[in-house]
């Protein structure tokens, strides 16, 4: 009885492998390049290694496979690709703009909100958070920027020469200023930010455990695991995170009979009543969550659900994936003197100009810096990798990815295509230099992603960056202690250092 029990089991295995394999996907797919596949398990044994494995293998292959290859995991074929052509097919087509099923693994988190949502109800809510990311508003937003800059700076100029854990300083900062900016909560109470930040490594940590482990993609198989009771647990401290900030910003609201989201409109682009008191409370600037609330007002154009899924969303977004962007940042100019030069003079001069004031007028006219951002961009993209569903068959430049398949692009290893980036691992930020930049492949540099679906906050992401890197650098020296090229990676959904990273500064005499 369990020889025939075996049997049978290897028949089916035998013949799921054939099917997979054989069908019109898997015919399509195996045209593709890639690294060796084991029967029906395909590539899953090389992925199963330790963590700290798999960015150093991911990189091996982008570079042996270049400029397209596949991965096998079970059933599913997944396709990455690494040449601009390609990646513009992808990015410009309004028919391929469903996330893929990795981004199922996050739903748990940001339900189906503007970056994990497709079709009408994406476009929607595109619709309707666009007017928060309006350059009349983001200037709004900018004294609050420079108010939690100057709170960072005295803290530093307290507590030493050495900053120990860079990531942490940076995301206790920007996560301050997107609650500040786009939810119009201030996070007084640091215990709860705390326990916030805490956790969202598990939740992070739960997304690619699962993505490694297909058969663990599925939630009644997943639900069983260790590691969905750790994500449920995050996920309550999380989701109770996003819902008190609703709430006290509602309750804001109702006091004032709902007296400021009435004239939302005309406020964005009037600044005279800012101190104006109604009903006993002070006016407070209105935020990209007042849009949300007042749609829920008018027509019910958004549940309750919805605007939760909308401020998870931004909020995680909107403060870690600037966090990543300004250490590395700051770890590439600290190394690089003469870079580091070059901006505090800029700063200097435009600081002179103002008589000290640094408004958004200032923060344009640091062109350099600006330089600096992108080029630390293109070295440590933010999000290292973008994936869609394919639900129509896509034809790239010298393959067809049949309907059915996952498509993904490595942002990391496209950015340092020795193609189109001469000498790509240096940092060099005359690249960016108008002259030097014009005839470059588009889609070459897509920190932002591109296409319909770019990035809704990428102007305010770097007016955030100038403002801090300018701030610290006209405050302090920056000297290396942790090099960016020696710092590991861990797979995660942003581009995140394994270890604390480390910093000296040393106090500028003024």
């Amino acid at each position: 009885m369990l020889i025939e029990t075996i049997v049978v089991i290897c028949m089916l295995l035998y013949a799921f492998h054939h099917y997979t394999r054989n069908d019109r996907i898997g015919r399509y797919v195996n045209k593709i390049p890639g690294p060796p596949t084991w029967p029906i398990v395909g590539n899953l044994p090389a992925l199963s290694a330790p963590h700290e494995q798999l960015w150093p293998l991911g990189i091996k292959w982008d570079k042996q496979y270049y400029p397209i290859y596949k991965i096998w995991t079970t059933h599913k074929a997944v396709i990455v690709i690494l040449h601009p052509d390609d990646v513009e097919t992808l990015l410009t087509s309004m028919e391929h703009i469903e996330k893929s099923i990795m981004y199922d693994m996050v739903h748990p988190w940001f339900g189906t909100g503007l970056l994990t949502s497709t079709g009408a109800k994406w476009q929607k809510r595109r619709k309707i958070l666009t007017p928060a990311f309006h350059f009349h508003v983001l200037q709004k937003y900018f004294d609050i920027i420079v108010e939690n800059n100057e709170k960072v700076m005295h803290s530093l100029k307290s507590n030493g020469s050495v900053i120990n854990n860079l990531v942490e300083l940076l995301t206790y900062y920007t996560l301050d200023v997107i609650c500040e900016t786009a939810m119009g909560t201030t996070l007084l109470d640091k215990e709860h930010q705390q326990k916030y930040r805490n956790v969202l490594h598990d939740v992070s940590n739960a997304v690619i455990y699962r993505l490694m482990r297909p058969w663990f993609q599925v939630d009644w198989t997943f639900r069983w695991t260790s590691v969905a009771e750790k994500q449920k647990k995050a996920l309550e401290v999380i989701h109770g995170f996003s819902k008190k900030i609703i709430k006290e910003r509602k309750e804001y609201h109702e006091k004032t009979k709902g007296h400021y989201l009435n004239q939302l409109e005309s406020d964005q682009s009037d600044d005279k009543k800012e101190d104006e008191e109604y009903f006993g409370y002070r006016k407070k600037r209105l935020a990209m969550l007042d849009l949300l609330i007042a749609k829920q007002k008018d027509g019910n154009q958004i549940d309750d659900a919805g605007i939760r899924e909308e401020v998870d969303t931004f909020i995680f977004e909107g403060h870690d994936t600037s966090a990543m962007a300004m250490c590395f940042a700051i770890l590439l100019i600290a190394e690089h003197n003469d870079v580091q030069d070059r901006i505090r003079a800029e700063v200097k001069e435009v600081l002179e100009k103002s008589e000290g004031k640094m408004g958004v007028p200032e923060i344009q006219q640091l062109n350099y810096l600006e330089l600096c951002i992108k080029e630390s961009l293109r070295l440590y993209p933010s999000v290292p990798f973008i994936s869609r569903g394919v639900t129509k068959d896509l034809h790239l430049k010298n393959y067809i990815v049949p309907k059915g398949t996952l498509i993904q692009i490595n942002i990391f290893s496209l950015h340092r295509d020795p193609n189109f980036w001469p000498d790509p691992e240096k940092f060099d930020p005359d690249r960016f230099l108008p002259d030097r930049f014009q005839g470059r492949h588009p889609y070459s540099y897509i920190p932002f992603s591109a296409g319909p679906r770019n990035c809704i906050g990428q102007k305010f992401a770097m007016m955030e960056l100038k403002a801090f890197i300018a701030h610290l650098i006209s405050e302090f020296y920056l000297e290396p202690i942790d090099l960016a090229h020696e710092v590991l990676i861990t797979p995660d959904l942003v581009l995140r250092p394994a270890r604390p990273v480390k910093v000296k500064i040393v106090p500028v005499n003024k």
